[in-house]
């Protein structure tokens, strides 16, 4: 895995990210995780590997990055680095396969949640309202449910469910009922033909609601919600006392997760005993609210208007 006789290959940093993603928040992140030149961290969206490279150039001969992406195209931007050790696999597995590695806790660990740049801007991939595409929406391409097989197959107090929650559509219950109804003569498969059949549905701004019945598909095709309470779960474990953990959010939904556990220890608002008392804190939080994207970053990089970042380290 790690071979400390070799040199830091400093000259491969840099290679391969091109313009498969942007790193949001790429200083606020390093600075926050704090790192130590000879811990161990973990990149659980490692993407076109910015923030990667930049925690390793942080990194001693001795330390080790350990880097999660359930999206087959991400390990063409891995650097050559024999620190680097690349799992293929979704972020919710994340305990599993660090001990599969026999590595008990780590020093730090980052997530980037959402979408890449590279995801949103190939067609074929069906993220982005765009763009004509196939409704596809996986990040993880191995998988079989798709975005055009829920508009197909799920019952309209599903697709009511999702839109309400996922995407607070707010006539989930209209566009669910409208959707079953259009299923009976046509197949959704492309994405301009399905916004075509939304138009008289739409409230609004037009790219904003498709941005949330978007979002409502992509979050159930890769039960991001679900995936990202898993990994919260498991970080207790598997941080070390006085290592940090800093995530980066998109939407409400994953913000409001990501503040309740660093709080309380829970995706779910912390409950307390019959005599009013809260079990002991596991984390720390470093910034009372989260960090946005600085002014100039948000002229260089629009996608990072929406970003929120969290930081807390473990009692």
């Amino acid at each position: 895995m790690v071979n400390n006789s070799l040199p830091l290959p400093d000259e491969n940093l840099n290679a391969g990210i091109g313009d498969y993603h942007i790193p949001v928040m790429l200083e606020e992140c390093i600075e926050a995780l704090n790192i130590q030149p000879s811990g161990i961290y973990v990149d659980c969206t490692f993407g076109g590997g910015g923030h990667s490279r930049a925690i390793l150039q942080k990194l001693n001969a001795d330390g080790m990055l350990i880097a999660f992406d359930q999206d087959s195209e991400a390990n063409k931007n891995l650097p050559v680095d024999s620190r680097v050790l690349f799992i293929p696999q979704n972020f919710r597995h994340l305990k599993r396969f660090l001990r599969l590695e026999k590595i008990s806790q780590v020093d730090g660990i980052l997530a980037d949640l959402g979408v890449s740049s590279h995801q949103f801007d190939v067609a074929a991939r069906g993220f982005s309202t765009r763009f004509n595409g196939p409704l596809d929406m996986r990040m993880n391409t191995r998988i079989n449910k798709t975005a055009a097989d829920i508009l197909q197959n799920y019952s309209e107090e599903a697709l009511h469910r999702i839109f309400e929650r996922y995407g607070e559509v707010t006539n989930a219950k209209s566009l669910a009922r409208h959707i079953v109804s259009v299923r009976k003569s046509l197949r959704f498969n492309e994405i301009d033909s399905f916004k075509q059949t939304l138009q008289s549905l739409v409230k609004g701004n037009p790219n904003k609601y498709f941005a949330q019945v978007f979002q409502a598909l992509r979050i159930e095709v890769n039960e991001e919600l679900d995936a990202l309470k898993e990994m919260l779960n498991q970080i207790p474990d598997v941080l070390k006392p006085g290592g940090r953990v800093a995530i980066i959010t998109f939407h409400s939904l994953e913000d409001r997760m990501v503040k309740n556990f660093f709080k309380g220890g829970g995706v779910e608002e912390q409950e307390k005993d019959l005599f009013g008392r809260s079990a002991p804190p596991v984390f720390k939080m470093i910034s009372k609210k989260p960090i946005l994207a600085s002014a100039g970053e948000l002229k260089m990089n629009s996608r990072s208007r929406s970003a929120k970042l969290r930081v807390a380290e473990k009692n």
